[in-house]
């Protein structure tokens, strides 16, 4: 390891990207301290793929520095590939092959010698409550079980950063929730973990920092209270009669909540029910970027 519990495991420095003319990070700056989760959210084309990409090393940034686990991603490529592993939004598996098959393949490719390799693979399995399974085809194991060599055969290597592209997309809330385990106890370990997905309520789980990119730009960072908190004290929350849905932020005082209800009265619509509740993640994503979840954190094209 190239840095210390107390360093930064990465930063960012005016990252600049664009696709031809079209600018998709524009000068963006972060930093993920060793060993905590980081959750990277956005709406589509907010560039959140192509910072995780030029983090990785699958794209060169225009301008600015990105510093992972100490290696600069222009200059010292191989040596940021030696300390991180990627997963992507579908499980890279092979579903004719055995899980221990799998690991052990992927032990090969990664030059792991035999010895180790062989315990490392029992190990894993173990870890991942994959034992009972160990032989039988990928084909025949559940969304999750997957997803859970997935991210197995990424750790096989040992690597400081994981970066988690969407990790539970299409995983019923069960397997989810075994996803959430595993990605804390790798933190508990000491990994940092990078993320982006598209459940706010994953994000406010797991995330001890979060960045809001938005038009290429992070427009708000820090925890998901300290975002929620930039929202407003409470969202008073209105279900008109003819089917449509508000949500307006208040100070929490009781002054404030009686003008909002003033002005609900005074606009003369039906009004079938309302109530006050803590402002949440959605509620972030629709004041900073003026969309909310379900089209916020669909996967960008970029």
């Amino acid at each position: 390891m190239t840095y210390t519990s107390a360093e930064s495991a990465i930063t960012v420095e005016g990252l600049r990207k664009s696709y031809g003319t079209v600018p998709v990070l524009d000068g963006i700056d972060f930093t993920v301290p060793a060993g905590t989760v980081f959750a990277l959210l956005g709406p589509n084309g907010a560039g959140k793929t192509t910072t995780i990409n030029i983090l990785s090393t699958l794209v060169r940034p225009d301008s600015g520095r990105a510093l992972v686990a100490g290696h600069d991603v222009v200059r010292s490529p191989q040596a940021v590939h030696r300390a991180i592993a990627l997963t992507g939004q579908f499980a890279a598996v092979d579903g004719l092959l055995t899980g221990r098959e799998n690991l052990q393949m992927m032990a090969r490719l990664n030059h792991l010698p035999r010895r180790e390799s062989g315990a490392r693979v029992r190990e894993l399995l173990g870890r991942f409550d994959l034992a009972g399974a160990a032989d039988r085809p990928v084909r025949t194991y559940s969304g999750g079980m997957r997803r859970r060599l997935d991210i197995a055969i990424c750790l096989l290597t040992r690597p400081e950063i994981l970066f988690l592209d969407e990790p539970t997309t299409g995983l019923d809330p069960r397997s989810r929730q075994e996803v959430w385990r595993l990605v804390r106890e790798l933190t508990a370990d000491g990994v940092t973990a990078v993320l982006t997905t598209q459940y706010l309520e994953e994000a406010d789980s797991l995330a001890d920092s979060i960045a809001v990119l938005h038009s290429g730009q992070i427009v708000a960072r820090g925890s998901a209270a300290s975002l929620k908190r930039e929202v407003g004290t409470d969202i008073v929350e209105i279900a008109y009669a003819d089917g449509t849905n508000e949500a307006i932020p208040t100070d929490g005082s009781v002054t404030d909540v009686q003008r909002i209800l003033a002005g609900v009265a005074q606009s003369g619509r039906n009004v079938d029910r309302l109530g006050i509740r803590e402002p949440s993640l959605d509620d972030v994503f629709l004041h900073l970027t003026g969309t909310t979840s379900a089209t916020t954190l669909s996967k960008e094209a970029s």
